[in-house]
């Protein structure tokens, strides 16, 4: 026989309940709401960094100013391409790898999980410092490389030539980000009914159709969780740029995350760069609610 709760006893457990969320739930408004409504505040101003001098309320001039603003629709494009290659390539590849290696017996598979995930754990500056020497003019192996393979005739200049910039950035930006996907993957297919897989493959399904008809709808989740934070995580693309090409040759790399920190933190326009985050986080959620209904409907 089920007992009740006694009313007492419901609202205490209801108190220590919230108790324990408190700490987070301050967290979570100190360092994420109040700055947001800060941020969005501050956009309608002219903020900058000299405290002599107040605020003005500029309305909506900042948000007009940037569509106005070449080196800013240049970041928004470039951000937008990233986003475009980086979010199917990595959920492609990560699919992929994770289905040729979650058989694998502990040992091996392991091994394969570490060398993909140790992008991951690495520093930012670290992989960049190594990337930036492969990438190198005079003596980078990826020229010694192509050289010797008779792919190219001359070094190349690949993070000067506004030709190949983006792209190196994103070939990095790959490498970075396969890692986590790959072992999500992993555990969602080692999680897959094998008993549904095993009576299909009775019935004479194709591993194709073993795969369409009852892995994918099961991994679904997985594969929305991941299309969110690379999506996110690709809008964010900064470190990089800061330390391999500062937005250069020509603004060929320039991203909306490096514009809005050199507008605010280099020219001091705090106004106009938390309007830039206002729209940068506008198509961040806008995108992120359309994978949400396209998962929804498959």
């Amino acid at each position: 026989m089920r007992q009740t709760m006694s009313p007492r006893l419901r609202r205490r457990e209801t108190l220590h309940g919230y108790l324990f969320l408190l700490p987070s739930l301050v967290f979570f408004l100190g360092f994420v709401v109040i700055p947001m409504v800060m941020c969005v505040l501050a956009s309608f101003t002219d903020a900058s960094m000299n405290s002599n001098e107040p605020d003005h309320f500029v309305g909506l001039a900042n948000y007009i100013e940037l569509w106005q603003d070449p080196v800013f629709l240049k970041g928004l494009w470039n951000t937008v391409i990233i986003v475009l290659v980086s979010v199917p390539v990595v959920c492609i590849f990560s699919l992929w790898v994770a289905s040729a290696i979650y058989k694998m017996k502990e040992g091996p598979l392991s091994f394969f999980r570490i060398v993909f995930y140790l992008p991951v754990v690495t520093g930012s500056v670290a992989v960049t410092v190594v990337w930036k020497w492969m990438y190198n003019n005079y003596y980078g192996i990826i020229n010694y490389l192509f050289k010797g393979l008779g792919i190219i005739d001359k070094n190349i200049n690949w993070l000067g030539d506004p030709k190949y910039a983006l792209a190196c950035i994103i070939i990095i930006l790959l490498t970075t980000s396969v890692g986590q996907p790959i072992v999500l993957y992993v555990s969602a297919l080692g999680n897959v009914d094998q008993s549904l897989v095993e009576a299909a493959e009775v019935d004479g399904a194709t591993n194709m159709q073993v795969f369409w008809r009852i892995k994918w709808p099961q991994i679904m989740p997985t594969t929305l969780y991941i299309l969110v934070i690379t999506t996110i995580n690709s809008f964010q693309c900064f470190a990089l740029i800061q330390l391999l090409t500062s937005g250069g040759p020509n603004y060929a790399t320039e991203t909306v995350m490096y514009y809005i920190y050199y507008t605010a933190f280099k020219l001091f326009r705090f106004g106009y760069g938390n309007a830039m985050g206002v729209i940068l986080a506008i198509f961040i959620a806008l995108l992120s609610a359309l994978q949400f209904r396209l998962a929804r409907e498959k």
